[in-house]
């Protein structure tokens, strides 16, 4: 039968950033860390310059996700080397608004390792960092280190519930949602979109934001299942129980919009 996940009390490792800190269940950051590579437009990512309607902050739950890929080179800081998370920061999108939403606005550099370093231990993986920067961040007319500062500043703030206790029963995805609003004053249920993966396991967290970034009322037909999906929650080993905030993984599928397939 497959284990389903525990959070643990909060350990983060020495000399991390408060904000990850209130994330990890346990995480270092390795002395040395993978260079990430161009992430550039393509004929099917094309570049794309359109009005922001609102921002999506996203979440991915890494025990499913380590499951599925522990033994990936790339994964290797997520998912082993002793580190271990609940929910990570996947990243912070802004939306279109119509269907479409802005993408690779302008040309990025590589980022720095001093950067990269700072917020591995919200989102562990150099190269979905580089991503998020040259896909979303560049659309939102700030710098790398804002556009950061305030994907992971928000991400830091964030609580959920005994993970634990939900993966023991039968659960919806509006009953997860309701959770998670219930530790998190002023994040209405209606604003948590639900993914799951192809065999039916929690997959991610999309939070609706307005152009103001206040959490929101989630737009019909942008992804996420019905609040009566039933939900799998996959358990990692050897986690304790906890209310407290927990980190999560990045799943580096794709999804659409109306199917809740957007491409990360």
């Amino acid at each position: 039968m497959r284990r389903r996940l525990a959070i643990g009390t909060v350990m983060a490792a020495t000399m991390l950033p408060l904000v990850a800190q209130a994330q990890t269940i346990n995480c270092a950051v390795p002395r040395s860390i993978e260079r990430p590579r161009p992430d550039v437009p393509s004929a099917s990512e094309p570049q794309r310059d359109v009005p922001i309607g609102g921002y999506t902050l996203a979440l991915t739950w890494a025990p499913e996700f380590c499951h599925s890929h522990a033994r990936d080179a790339s994964s290797r800081m997520e998912c082993g080397s002793g580190n271990r998370f609940g929910f990570t920061l996947h990243g912070l999108w802004p939306d279109g608004v119509g269907k479409d939403w802005p993408q690779y606005c302008a040309a990025a550099p590589l980022l720095p390792e001093k950067l990269l370093r700072q917020h591995l231990c919200s989102t562990p993986s150099a190269q979905l960092l580089q991503h998020e920067w040259s896909k979303h961040g560049t659309c939102m007319h700030t710098t790398p280190e804002a556009y950061f500062a305030r994907s992971t500043g928000m991400y830091g703030k964030l609580k959920f519930p005994d993970m634990d206790a939900l993966s023991r029963g039968p659960v919806t995805a509006g009953k997860l949602a309701d959770a998670i609003a219930a530790v998190n004053p002023g994040l209405p249920a209606s604003a948590i979109r639900v993914t799951k993966n192809a065999k039916g396991w929690l997959d991610e967290l999309w939070l609706c934001l307005d152009k103001q970034y206040a959490y929101t009322r989630c737009r019909v037909g942008t992804g996420g299942v019905p609040g009566n999906t039933a939900i799998k929650i996959w358990r990692g080993p050897g986690a304790g129980s906890s209310a407290r905030s927990s980190g999560g993984s990045y799943s580096r599928r794709s999804y659409s919009r109306s199917s809740y397939s957007r491409h990360y």
